[in-house]
């Protein structure tokens, strides 16, 4: 494979021949496209929401359609960042191996294969959901590729905080889903998720800032100290664990999600300070443990929203 440091940005990777491209590697490619790993987060804050806004069990047949649309609309706006991005995947290493990269996926059948999901998952939330749903799954793709991958992105080092709203959406369209409408729950679970997004990929960033150094994106953690990164992701932390424990009191969860939320919380917390103190002693390298917070980050998610959803069973 031609090692991608030797192409400038900007030149894609000329695509195999087809019969160099086996079937089976072809449609893991197209897989791959979709970031299922990310899509994997997206439904976990999907589901349980609807358990919350159905009180108890949902419709499993919706359950079922709305996680299938979820996947194909998120799939589609993944792809669509990939053939915006795929200059500059070219040169990091973290997306080296990516589909446009390797050459296994042509440019113009991933834009197509974007668009084609980004389609169909409207459609069908509309037909088989609601289209309040649709007209939610569709704000947040044009959201991701337009506002964040084209416009924020390459531009600003908030580019994660305000691009991240794309992620909060799956939030909303689980609650729609169940009842075609919104409600105080879901904006503050919305809330919840906006204020999770810098906190979770700052510390990765940080781990890779050199990647984003060298395309010239202006992540958080390549244009501010580890000191300063970090004293965001302690601000952020605490309004995201605050913003969390607002479902009680407004009548929303019980006993079993507040304490769930607030362990959680509370080793997020811990977490985080570490990695301020850390970064405030100027520790760097391994010894950071910027990945630390980053894993602990996609466990606090899956907890919190699990407790969502075990939560009306048990008031």
């Amino acid at each position: 494979m031609t090692a991608v440091e030797s192409r400038p940005a900007g030149v894609a990777l000329t695509p195999s021949p087809v019969g160099q491209r086996p079937f089976g590697a072809r449609i893991k490619a197209f897989v791959a496209l979709t970031k299922p790993r990310i899509i994997e987060l997206l439904l976990i804050t999907t589901v349980p929401v609807m358990f919350l806004a159905a009180q108890g069990v949902p419709d499993l047949w919706l359950v079922v359609t709305t996680t299938i649309g979820g996947y194909l609309s998120a799939g589609g706006a993944n792809a669509l960042n990939m053939y915006i991005d795929r200059d500059i995947d070219a040169l990091m290493d973290r997306t080296s191996q990516r589909p446009l990269v390797t050459g296994m996926v042509s440019p113009r059948e991933c834009l197509v294969f974007g668009i084609a999901l980004g389609v169909i998952s409207t459609v069908w939330f509309g037909l088989l959901v609601n289209w309040l749903s649709a007209a939610l799954s569709l704000g947040a793709l044009l959201f991701y590729v337009v506002v964040y991958t084209m416009l924020l992105k390459r531009r600003t080092s908030q580019n994660i905080v305000w691009g991240g709203i794309a992620g909060c959406m799956p939030v909303l369209i689980g609650w729609s889903a169940v009842t075609n409408s919104m409600s105080w729950a879901a904006v503050i679970l919305f809330a919840v998720i906006f204020f999770w997004t810098p906190p979770h990929y700052w510390p990765l960033s940080m781990k890779v800032k050199e990647d984003y150094a060298r395309v010239g994106v202006p992540m958080l953690p390549v244009v501010a100290s580890n000191r300063v990164v970090a004293r965001q992701i302690v601000l952020y932390s605490w309004v995201m664990v605050g913003v969390s424990l607002l479902l009680t009191p407004l009548g929303y969860t019980g006993w079993f999600y507040t304490a769930v939320a607030l362990l959680a919380g509370g080793f997020w917390l811990w977490e985080a300070h570490g990695l301020q103190n850390r970064a405030r002693a100027g520790v760097t390298g391994g010894k950071l443990k910027e990945m630390r917070l980053f894993h602990w980050s996609i466990t606090y998610v899956s907890l919190v929203f699990v407790a969502i959803a075990v939560d009306p069973f048990l008031r």
